[in-house]
This record gives C-alpha cells, structure tokens and sequence, in this order.
C-alpha cells in the first residue's frame, strides 16, 4: 500500500533535490520522512525503530555528501530506510522487504547510492576503508568515505580489526558511530559501559565543543598548526577522562559525543569534518525509535513489529479459533529450561540475539547459566568449546546464516577437539522477508563435510525436543541441530523427552515406485503433497532423514533395493546438501536409480515469504507432487475405482 509523502519530501527524488532547502527547513523535511516510514512500515511491515533513530543523520549525510560520489556504507542496514526513502525509492518503498519488491537493506544491484550490500553487522569499517585506499590509489583526494555502525555492531572484532588497520592508514575515513545502547536487544559487555563512561563526563563533553571549532581552524592554517593542537588536545583528553583515549590511542580523530537528533549542528560538524584530513571518528548520542512513543520506550519490541496501528500503537495479530502450533525457537527456549533443571551442565550461549532465539527465557529464570556475549559469533563459538572443554554441555544457538562468520572456529576449536558443543542453528532454510543474507541456505553442506560432527535436523517440534536430549548426553561430541524460522506443525508438542539413536531416520510412509526423501520441517510439504497425491491415486513412499549425518545406511538400503525412482527434497542448498550425499551413498554402494533433487539451486535467491520461496525454486507441496507424475509412477487405477 502506497501513502502520500509529506510536501518537502514529496519533492526529494534524490540527494541534488534535498540540497535545494535551506538548513532551516531540513528539520520539516526529518519530521516528513520520520513520518513517512512510520505510515509505510505500520501498513506493509519492516524494520522499524533503527530508522527512525538515524533520520536526522540521514538528512544531515545526503546534504553535506556528494552522494554516490563520496560513498556512504551502512552497518547491518536495519536503519536505511530513510536512506533509501531519500536516493529514489520513496515510490517504490511501500514493496520494501515484499517478494519482487526492493530489499530491506542496501543492496548494490538495486541502487548507485547503495555502495556495499549489507545484512550482517560490522562489515561496514572494512568495506569503508576498501573504498578509501583504493581512492587515495586513485588520486581521488576529494572523495569522502563514510561508515555508520551502531554501538551493537561495534562489539564484533571484525570492527575492531578494520579500526586498526584504518588507523595506521591516514585514508580519508570517517566513521559514525551511531549510539543507542541497543542491537536488536540491550547491548551488553565492557565497551557498552566504556561508550557510556565517554556520554556522561561533563568535564569532557564541555572540552570536545571548544577543540573541534580549534582544529577545524587551524586545519586552515597549515599542516603543522594542526599537529600541534592534536598533541594538546590528547593530553587534555588523557587527563580529563583517562578512558576517552581508545579510539585515540588506535589513531583515530575523536569527535564527540554530540546529539544525533539536532539535525542542524550535525551538518555544521559534518561540513567541518571535511576539512579534516586522516581518520576521523564520529560519536553521535541517537534513540532507537526516536519520534514514536512506543517504540522509544520499548525498543526491542519495536525493531520489527510488524503491521501496526500507528495511532493507538496496536500490533496486529492473526487470531485463531484454536491453538496454534508454536514458533519453533519458542520450543528451543523452553526445552532448554526443562533440560537445564535436570541437568546442571547445561549452559545456554547466543551472540546478541536472546530475544530472537527465545535464549531470553533462560536468562530469566538462570541468569548465571545464560550468556548474550554480544554480536561475535566467533567468541560465541569457541567460547562455548572452552565450557566444554570443562565437563559442561553448551546449548550455542545462532542464526544459521551468522554461524556462516564462526566456521574455522566450529572446526578448529570445536569439531577436531571433539567437544560436546550443540549448535542449535536457528532460521535455517530460507528465512523470509530478510532475503539473501539471511537464508541459512548452507549449513548441511558446511557442516556434513568436518569430522566428528553429527547434524540433524526435526522434521517437527517434538523432535526438536528429542534433538535437544539426545545431544546432551555423555560424548556425543559435536552435534548440529537446525530448524526454520516460523511456526511448527504440532499445538501438542510438550511430551516427555526420549533419545534419538543417532544416525537414524524413520519411515513416515510406504509406497510404490518413488520414494521421497526429506529432512527437516520441509518435509511437512511432502506430507501435504503425498496427501494431495493419495487423493488422485498415487502412492509415493515418503522417509524422513533427519540426520544428514551419519546416514541410516540401513534406512537407504531399502530405498534404493526397492524404488527405482528417488526424490530428495531439503530446505538448502543443492551443491554438497542431503541430496548431494544420498547421490554419494548410491555411487559408493554402485546402486543404480533415477534420483531428482529438490532444493535451493545454484544462485541467490532474494527475500520472500518462505511458501512464495518455496516455489520459486521447486519445492513446495505443489512441486514435489508435480515432480513425483513426471517421474513416471503407475496411477493406481483400482484404488480410485474402489
């Protein structure tokens, strides 16, 4: 659904547009755009409390920039909304995050001003500084180069290792450091209290207004005018707050922290920061949310709520007549609980997503055994290793798309030790509305292949529950559990836990020349497509793998002795996934079938309701029946007649 733009915003087609205003009428054309993505995201849906946090540094960048030019990098994306609104796309923006419609992050293919596609976090320093040096290559002196990471985003190493290296550089740099205390949850850790620590010393704040109109003076001046008033400058910070001399002490020019709603002074400080040659540090102070109530006063609730009422602030909610099945990682979340209380070795990690993997819920109720070590998967992981390594079982839940940034850790630190560490990767197969990025298209392949790894996948929420037990047993050693994003299939899903011998798959259904093979929750498309199947007198055998690896070698013996015809069919990525080993096991076993696989194809696929993705690429209910008619299986005529 498309809504009118306000009347400045109405005219801002791109950048060159918005710098036709006076500085004087910039604060209209934030309150417009503010407005604009809360009308928009309230009726189709979205991201939408880190937009509305940068919208004053969004208007001050496209007016100070000479965008795509100088060339603007955002951090993870969640908050370009209003950076897309502004560089073309306000027409096309009520399609944002639809299948067919323009992507809910950057994304270089889609636009000029979109320098570097984003989705993870903490990439934008280094792809930033990539710009830099290649233009200072170039003898591209006047270009500028900007990255806007939030303070969640910070706390992941590759951040740490691109300001490093920018530092020693001296490229035309300069970083913004967006902070609002929050990711998707509060953020946690030492640098969130070291930020805070910078934020509340008055002496401090008071000395950085009178040195940044100093040095922006004398950068005028000449070259050595301006390395004198550094020196002065980092002795007076050193003995006015001895923290604030982090990003100094990595070569960085500190400015800050400053409003990040008061639209006006942040283009006078941009402006000036131009003039300041070297890398430069940005310190902005923002709100998640900033201009709707709600979601200032609960911002994880907020960061993508969904369609709501933008009067009363009602989120809207499908109401059923009876129960529902519940969200898979609301079963991870209160199995963990239940196994925790039997057994005291169980510790529950996740890095800055306890609300998105339902980890919050242990948290709760055993705040010491629960750890958010913040946006670092590969801390994460081999900090997980490290528990294990002392007689306890980690449960490490991240995002299957985010294991994808820890997976030396998985092997080096985990896989060739041997540790009992249970990866519950979460999200895995295609993860929606988020899109590329997101897809946890890749973990059977990437992780089938390490040694000492068992990887599973439940086909329903009981035997997520069943995973879980099994995997905290006595050395079991590394163990991989995946599940998708979204709602299971069972509403009686909280029966009592039994173990699952690894390595063993189940027949769901026997049938007649074509056997289905499927792991996971995708194979509830095949239930539904044998169903159809049934009704029009056709009958495929279907099983349900569920571990990938180890295989039930008996399981597919008996497939490939009695169907001549095999369809696999997996919530991943064809090269190297459950079909690719099925293919292997016939060739090592010189079997001989008409094998079909059906799954995620060589390609990126974009964003997209999971059922709308599903058959786009050939596997959902409708796919699979059509594949088992074409594979040239007997109507059973006599079944229809009777």
């Amino acid at each position: 659904m498309q809504v009118p733009a306000g009347n400045l915003l109405k005219r801002i087609n791109n950048p060159s547009d918005l710098k036709q205003f006076k500085e004087d009428e910039l604060e209209q054309v934030c309150d417009e755009l503010r407005q604009y993505i809360i009308d928009v995201v309230s009726v189709n849906g979205g991201h939408f409390a880190a937009s509305l946090g940068v919208v004053e540094l969004t208007v001050a960048l496209q007016y100070v920039l000479n965008t795509p030019y100088d060339q603007l990098v955002w951090d993870v994306g969640h908050q370009a909304y209003g950076h897309k609104i502004l560089t073309g796309r306000r027409d096309d923006f009520h399609t944002n995050r639809l299948h067919g419609g323009i992507s809910g992050f950057p994304k270089r293919s889609e636009s000029i001003y979109d320098t570097f596609g984003v989705g993870h976090s903490s990439t934008s320093i280094s792809a930033a500084l990539g710009m830099a040096v290649a233009s200072q290559y170039k003898g591209e002196t006047d270009r500028q180069h900007v990255a806007v990471i939030g303070d969640g985003s910070m706390t992941a190493g590759m951040a740490f290792e691109a300001l490093n290296h920018a530092g020693i550089e001296n490229s035309n740099l300069l970083v913004i450091l967006n902070d609002n205390n929050m990711a998707i949850d509060p953020n946690v850790g030492a640098l969130k209290e070291y930020l805070t620590d910078i934020t509340t010393s008055k002496p401090y704040n008071r000395f950085r207004d009178d040195i940044a109109n100093v040095l922006t003076k004398l950068s005028s001046i000449g070259p050595d005018a301006f390395k004198i008033a550094k020196k002065i400058e980092k002795s007076i910070k050193g003995t006015l707050l001895k923290k604030s001399n982090f990003f100094e002490a990595l070569k960085f020019r500190y400015f800050g922290p400053v409003d990040g709603h008061d639209v006006k002074h942040l283009v006078k400080l941009l402006q000036d920061l131009r003039e300041i040659p070297g890398p430069k540090l940005l310190h902005c102070i923002t709100t998640k949310g900033k201009g709707y109530a709600l979601a200032e006063k609960d911002q994880t609730k907020w960061h993508a709520p969904g369609l709501f009422d933008k009067i009363t602030g009602e989120i809207k909610k499908t109401y059923y007549d009876k129960p529902q099945p519940p969200k898979y990682q609301d079963v991870f979340g209160h199995t963990i609980i239940e196994l925790a209380e039997a057994n005291p070795k169980i510790m529950g990690i996740t890095p800055a997503m306890p609300s998105g993997c339902s980890l919050n819920l242990m948290m709760k109720a055993m705040p010491h055994r629960a750890f958010d070590v913040g946006i670092a998967e590969q801390h994460a992981v081999t900090f997980s290793a490290g528990l294990a390594t002392q007689g306890l079982t980690p449960f490490c839940n991240i995002y299957s798309s985010f294991m994808q940034r820890a997976y030396d850790q998985v092997i080096h630190d985990v896989a060739i030790q041997n540790l009992n560490v249970v990866f519950c990767l979460d999200r895995a197969g295609f993860a929606g509305a988020d899109g590329a990025t997101h897809h946890g298209a890749y973990d059977l392949a990437y992780m089938r292949c390490i040694p000492n790894m068992t990887v599973a996948a439940p086909m329903n929420e009981e035997e997520l529950r069943n995973l879980m037990y099994t995997a905290q047993l006595d050395n079991m050693g590394p163990f991989v559990i995946r599940y998708p994003r979204g709602n299971g299939v069972m509403v009686d899903w909280q029966r009592p836990m039994k173990a699952i011998t690894v390595g063993k798959g189940r027949k769901v259904c026997d049938g007649e020349e074509v056997a289905i093979l499927s792991i996971g929750a995708i194979g509830n498309e095949v239930v539904k497509a044998t169903t159809a199947l049934n009704e029009e007198g056709y009958y495929p055998a279907h099983y349900d793998i569920r571990f990938v690896k180890p295989l039930d070698a008996d399981l597919l013996h008996e497939v490939f002795q009695k169907y001549p015809n095999v369809i696999t069919v997996e919530d991943g990525c064809l090269e190297g996934g459950m079909g690719s080993a099925i293919l292997e096991f016939m060739a090592d076993n010189k079997y001989s079938a008409n094998v079909v696989r059906l799954g995620i194809p060589d390609k990126v696929i974009e964003h997209g309701e999971q059922p709308e993705l599903w058959a786009e690429c050939g596997y959902d209910a409708a796919s699979i029946a059509m594949q088992v008619k074409k594979s040239g299986i007997t109507l059973n005529k006599h079944i229809i007649a009777s």
